[in-house]
């Protein structure tokens, strides 16, 4: 995960809760990419060191545990840096250009021409060659299951098509990486709270793992319902309501019967609302103490970074012996 700052209920339900859950079943290595945030971020890397720490702390609060898998900063391990290097010397350029991801933020950035490949080149290089450091961040662990949402699936592709070409270029001298699979998982797509399909820092749309009970009330409070109920008795349509969707994640037990007396026109959206405020606060606070714990104790967090950091270098330098073995480096 890329360090861009505090985490948001985006992030629990799309990927913490089912990584705290993989720890009981794998061996599990989770990364603070900060290499990969300047793909990005490259102009303004004053609060990088800060959102570090705050994508430790929020990891550990919700139950990715230290002493069960590895927490590692990506930079702190320089041989995903080598790896990347001697990758980026055997894939071919279209591969990335091809990529959709890319060409997703490309247009976003507005750093493409619909009309031609060729204004990709606006992108910055290390922009453009991100799956390889991203595959270099897989490989140099062995790591052979890489869990990711749907829309990720071209990326582990991608290392897929790296490790092959590396093992035919040289698994004879001994050596071959595995191939990584994806592993799909559960994602559900939280809207923000402005109605958007999506909750991102950016749109400053989100609720935060670190909120308060009045900010998430406050936020709640600004969700998009539905645009026809405007009174109390008025019908809702709750599968168009933002408000109905938390509910589901957060309120399993009482959406049923939400969604009935939203209908009807029983239950009004302040009372929904209000209701859903208080079913994220219930959540999120056995987490807010320990991450109140967490952050009065920088000095054993940094700790448990560099611990986990020194423990994934010494994984990763076990296997830059072997590439550098089979790529005569030696």
């Amino acid at each position: 995960m890329r360090p861009t700052g505090k985490l948001h209920l985006g992030h629990l339900v799309g990927a913490l809760e089912n990584w705290v859950k993989l720890q009981d079943s794998y061996e599990t290595i989770y990364g603070i990419v900060d290499w990969h945030a300047l793909t990005t971020g490259y102009k303004d890397t004053a609060l990088l060191q800060e959102n570090i720490f705050d994508t430790a702390v929020d990891w550990i609060s919700v139950g990715i545990d230290p002493e069960r898998s590895i927490i590692m900063v990506q930079s702190h391990v320089k041989e995903h840096a080598e790896l990347h290097l001697l990758l980026s010397m055997i894939t071919p350029t279209p591969w990335l250009i091809r990529n959709p991801t890319v060409k997703e933020q490309a247009r976003a950035m507005g750093l493409i021409d619909e009309t031609t490949d060729e204004n990709m080149m606006k992108i910055d290089f290390g922009h453009l060659g991100y799956p390889v450091l991203q595959t270099a961040d897989i490989l140099v662990y062995e790591a052979d299951t890489v869990p990711v949402g749907e829309d990720q699936v071209p990326h582990i592709e991608i290392s897929r098509e790296i490790a092959r070409r590396f093992n035919f270029l040289y698994g004879a001298n001994g050596y071959q990486f595995p191939e990584p699979q994806h592993k799909l998982t559960p994602t559900p797509r939280l809207p923000g709270v402005d109605g958007n399909m999506k909750m991102s820092k950016s749109l400053n749309n989100c609720i935060y793992l670190s909120d308060d009970d009045d900010t998430i009330q406050a936020q709640v409070k600004k969700m998009v319902t539905d645009p026809q109920k405007l009174r109390k008795n008025d019908p809702g349509r709750p599968e168009i309501c933002s408000v109905y969707t938390y509910h589901k994640v957060f309120n399993s037990t009482e959406a049923p019967a939400i969604e009935a007396t939203c209908r009807t026109g029983e239950l009004g959206c302040v009372a929904c609302k209000k209701n859903l405020g208080e079913k994220i606060a219930v959540k999120l606070e056995p987490f807010r103490i320990k991450r109140r714990e967490l952050v009065n104790d920088r000095a054993g967090v940094e700790k448990m970074i560099k611990e986990g950091s020194d423990r994934a270098r010494a994984m990763a330098s076990e296997t830059m012996k072997k590439v550098r073995q089979a790529m005569r480096l030696v």
